[in-house]
């Protein structure tokens, strides 16, 4: 894997709106641990080697235990490992970042209004979308994840 373009330095103005949100999420009402925790699970669903790299270690600094950083992607057979309120953002972020095949019901809307209030629900889903649209740009030019680097 190697990088194609630094999409950073080629559009530096649009790489600035993206710093923005992203700053704004980092000072919203959400634990940064959640929105890590969420994510890495967008990333491990896009298949965004770089980001996936990025928020596992993250979260382990934050503490994240290596058994529940590793059953991220089947969080569903761990519940123990993981808070009802992180059940409901992974479930969220599985319903949105799948949207073309979810049609993020109203069922999963429910769920996850029943652990988020409204702004709460907002920033998560504004984070959800641009993990989203950072992983597109991740893979689309390769960015090459820190482990491989080494």
């Amino acid at each position: 894997m190697s990088n194609r373009i630094d999409y950073s330095k080629a559009s530096p103005e649009a790489y600035k709106a993206f710093a923005a949100v992203h700053a704004a999420l980092q000072n919203s009402d959400l634990a940064k641990s959640l929105i890590d925790l969420v994510y890495l699970r967008v990333s491990q669903i896009n298949g965004c080697a770089y980001c996936i790299d990025l928020h596992s270690r993250d979260l382990l600094k934050q503490g994240m235990s290596v058994e529940a950083l590793v059953l991220v992607p089947v969080w569903q057979e761990a519940p123990a490992l993981f808070t009802p309120r992180e059940q409901a953002a992974l479930a969220w972020a599985e319903s949105v970042s799948l949207v073309a095949q979810t049609g993020v019901p109203q069922a999963d809307y429910d769920a996850v209004s029943a652990e988020f209030n409204d702004k709460e629900l907002a920033e998560l889903t504004y984070a959800i979308g641009l993990m989203n649209a950072y992983n597109r740009l991740g893979v689309a030019f390769r960015m090459v994840p820190n482990a491989a680097k080494a």
